[in-house]
């Protein structure tokens, strides 16, 4: 807006009120801008009796005269005072104008926006109108809150950084200390890491969340620009504008990611487990570890030979209501469906989520899964689908077992192989379980003593026992 000069003081009104001042006086009296040239005066006098006229330690020129030049001086002074002090007024309402215009149109454009990037992008292209730079970007700390990545950069922020974080470089230390600043020489900051972008002058401001700072808005300029505290406010002003819509941004993304990750864990585990999954509570786990669970196998009897005749489109529809039935009671019991193969069901009771009683979850299960065949809606089904289960308990490895380009939640151990071959022994309708189900849940439920059966693969009979239900 300009400096103050005696010169801009001294306009026509203001020139009137100290002409009537001085022909108060009577003496003669000459006012002289600071390199001597003059710039009133009402007549010839002394320069002998010369008074400067300053503001704020700045001399802005002189008054000459006897006897008056010093009152005289003094009245200049104070009008330069309150042209200065409307000057700064004038100019703090032009900067409060500026911020408000700026979250106005920040808000209307950002409104529409719930893509992270978009919303990044739309932040630096408002910067960019108000703020004088060569380039900017937005930094936000990585999940493992390691490191500052940029989601979105322009010009010489664009080719990225040297490896930034909390208490790194500048932008880390701003991402520590909460506190945006200036900084008008860049090079020698003792918290510079010299990168790609190789700014002169830098503003940089934290985003601030509801109980984190979880990133920050750069600006910089390569040439020697001398940034001003204006600069700030208006920065400071968009990073509060702008900490809301990116946080609101990130949510949405998660939540569009973590609504993917159910809609295909919920074809495999009952919404409960998925819930579990999704908090990654600290009892919940995919990666291979040793765990008690129980294994549960079914398998509809000559499903072949049954089929045979039949339409395949007919043979898939009926298995997709069969599974479906049996899925309900799998997921009812807090079990995890592990896979499919074919006609057969195999799940799991106790991983990934822990179970008090994972034999008493199997056996419930299995005698649900037998008495819904009886009623479900499809009299086909009902004449023709029947199943056999086996259910075994023990100590197994579960995980994510396979190979980089495909891995399957799955269960390893002889356990898993007794309830396979106690659902092969098993005849349409019954349920065998081996000794260590029925040692766990005697007093829960009735079984019939079958004795030792030589099954296939092992060479000690098991010992197994039918649900009576």
């Amino acid at each position: 807006m300009g400096s103050v000069t005696l010169s801009k003081i001294l306009r026509r009104e203001t020139r009137e009120v100290v002409g009537d001042v001085l022909k108060m006086f009577g003496t003669p009296v000459a006012v002289f801008g600071p390199g001597g040239e003059p710039l009133m005066t009402t007549g010839s006098c002394s320069e002998m009796n010369r008074v400067p006229v300053a503001l704020d330690g700045e001399i802005l020129g002189w008054v000459c005269g006897d006897g008056c030049a010093l009152p005289v001086a003094a009245l200049i002074g104070l009008l330069a005072r309150r042209e200065q002090e409307r000057r700064e007024l004038g100019r703090e309402t032009l900067e409060r104008y500026k911020e408000i215009h700026l979250l106005y149109r920040m808000g209307e454009r950002i409104s529409q926006r719930l893509d992270l990037h978009g919303v990044a992008e739309l932040v630096l292209d408002e910067a960019l109108r108000s703020i004088p730079a060569t380039g900017a970007s937005v930094m936000l700390l990585s999940e493992d809150g390691s490191r500052l990545e940029i989601v979105a950069g322009f010009g010489d922020e664009q080719a990225g950084k040297t490896s930034l974080g909390p208490g790194r470089g500048i932008a880390g230390d701003i991402l520590v200390t909460g506190r945006a600043e200036i900084v008008n020489h860049v090079p020698l900051d003792p918290r510079y890491q010299p990168g790609p972008g190789g700014g002169r002058a830098l503003l940089c401001a934290p985003l601030k969340g509801k109980d984190r700072i979880f990133g920050v808005i750069n600006v910089s300029n390569r040439q020697a620009v001398e940034y001003t505290a204006s600069d700030l406010n208006l920065l400071g002003a968009l990073a509060f504008q702008a900490a809301s819509a990116i946080e609101n941004a990130i949510l949405h993304e998660k939540r569009i990611r973590q609504e993917r990750i159910r809609g295909n864990l919920e074809r495999y585990v009952p919404s409960q487990v998925v819930d579990l999954l999704l908090d990654a509570r600290e009892d919940v786990s995919l990666a291979s570890e040793s765990r008690y669970i129980a294994v549960l196998f079914s398998d509809i009897r000559d499903f072949s030979t049954t089929c045979e005749y039949l339409d395949p489109r007919d043979v898939v529809a009926h298995l997709n209501t069969y599974f479906t039935a049996m899925v309900n009671e799998i997921f009812r019991n807090h079990g995890t469906v592990n896979k499919f193969v074919g006609d057969m069901i195999v799940a799991l009771f106790g991983a990934p989520v822990p179970l008090e009683s994972p034999e008493k979850a199997a056996i419930r299960t299995a005698v649900a899964m037998q008495q819904r065949l009886r009623t479900l809606d499809e009299p086909w089904i009902r004449e023709h689908f029947h199943t056999g289960i086996g259910v075994s308990a023990g100590r197994v490895v579960v995980g994510n077992i396979g190979s980089p380009q495909h891995m399957d939640y799955t269960a390893i151990g002889d356990e898993v192989n007794v309830a396979a071959r106690l659902q092969a022994e098993a005849k349409g309708g019954q349920i065998l379980v081996s000794r260590s189900v029925h040692d766990a849940v005697r007093d829960a439920f009735s079984f019939r003593d079958m004795g030792p059966i030589r099954v296939k693969g092992r060479r000690r009979p098991v010992e197994t026992y039918d649900v009576v239900y």
